[in-house]
């Protein structure tokens, strides 16, 4: 299982610096995810990694060979790699069949390998068909198949999912994924959609400025952001101000346990509330925080219910995450209650946590 080793490495086009300084180590026959907003980098980083383009600094070595640093290139046919672009790319004048086989030597070709594949995809018996005869998830599978004709090293996948509809990106990604770990194939995705990293990947590399922000898994990226900017940018997040007391925080939703570091007492700090941690009662009465209803939005598996809060508190509306169930409607006053440890960093400036227990144990007055 080959292992893919980025060090340093930076990439430019004329005057605009694209990859500032990239640092990144993935295992062999694991599944990562490069994710980051377009203009990013993201796909930068793939193209230099498959060799499209070369790097201006640092480094890549490919299954501990380099193959670009200041003194190594190694041309894209030479690194053994699949590279699975955004459409599929298939040549429409062949046939599925050739497709798959394009690039392989005609022994290679005429030893059942091709068949091979196309079972391994799921597509046994359609070699004799034409991309213009499949759908757009069959064309994707055609492309794998192609992709891992060449027993590669590393697969690197470009957004291969979006121009699917909903229902069937999230069937094909699943199948690629299914496939390419029967296949054991180290393999890197490209995408700006955060479900589809955290429900696809083993490791997920956040881009950023040019540079890895986070490398982690799905979950820990999620519950354990090492900032407030990557807690906003993977999923919905409240972050709310407050103060640090021993091993709580004290927020506009009263004092709250801290996972992880937690910042010097005293320290005035941003506080991350994720909206699952959120719950609303109709009687306001008591409740830590109120406010109102503006929006309700129902899923069937759960629904989202943004709040206003009665008073500022950092962002005007919350979001909040909750079973389905009876509906939430707007302008119905509610009570916001937080349950679960929350995260916490040491804010840039002075924050004012709102009305609630203070520095000293006191009420602040509103």
């Amino acid at each position: 299982m080959t292992t893919l080793a980025v060090a340093g490495l930076t990439k430019g086009f004329g005057e605009h610096p694209v990859l500032t300084g990239v640092d990144l180590e993935v295992q062999g026959g694991s599944l990562t995810a490069i994710l980051g907003p377009s203009g990013s980098g993201k796909t930068t980083l793939l193209r230099v990694i498959a060799g499209f383009e070369r790097a201006d600094t640092g480094s890549v070595a490919i299954g501990g060979r380099m193959v670009d640093d200041r003194e190594h290139y190694i041309a894209p046919e030479h690194r053994n790699i699949g590279y699975v672009p955004q459409e599929g790319a298939l040549f429409p004048h062949l046939t599925v069949g050739r497709n798959v086989a394009f690039g392989l030597p005609k022994s290679v070709r005429r030893s059942g390998v091709v068949g091979d594949l196309l079972e391994l995809v799921g597509l046994r018996g359609w070699g004799r068909r034409y991309p213009h005869e499949l759908s757009g998830g069959q064309q994707q599978r055609v492309a794998l198949a192609r992709a891992l004709a060449i027993k590669p090293s590393v697969v690197l996948l470009d957004e291969p999912f979006s121009s699917l509809d909903a229902s069937l990106r999230a069937t094909v990604r699943g199948d690629v994924r299914e496939i390419l770990r029967t296949a054991g194939t180290t393999a890197m995705l490209v995408t700006h959609d955060q479900d589809e990293a955290l429900s696809w990947a083993d490791h997920v590399a956040v881009i950023r400025e040019g540079r890895i922000g986070q490398f982690d898994t799905p979950q820990h990226l999620y519950e354990q952001p090492v900032d407030p900017g990557l807690a906003r940018f993977f999923g919905d997040a409240n972050v709310v101000p407050g103060v640090v007391a021993g091993s709580e925080v004290r927020t506009p939703f009263g004092a709250l346990a801290v996972s992880g570091e937690v910042p010097g007492p005293g320290t005035d700090a941003v506080v991350l509330v994720r909206p699952e941690q959120l719950e609303l009662t109709r009687s306001p009465a008591g409740a830590p925080l109120t406010g109102v209803v503006t929006e309700y939005e129902y899923y069937g598996h759960d629904a989202v219910v943004r709040v206003r809060p009665d008073r500022p508190i950092g962002p005007q509306t919350l979001v909040v995450r909750l079973n389905g169930g009876s509906a939430w409607t707007p302008g119905t006053p509610v009570g916001v209650v937080s349950r679960g440890p929350v995260l916490a960093w040491p804010a840039p400036g002075p924050v004012d946590p709102g009305p609630g227990p203070g520095r000293d144990g006191e009420i602040t007055p509103t």
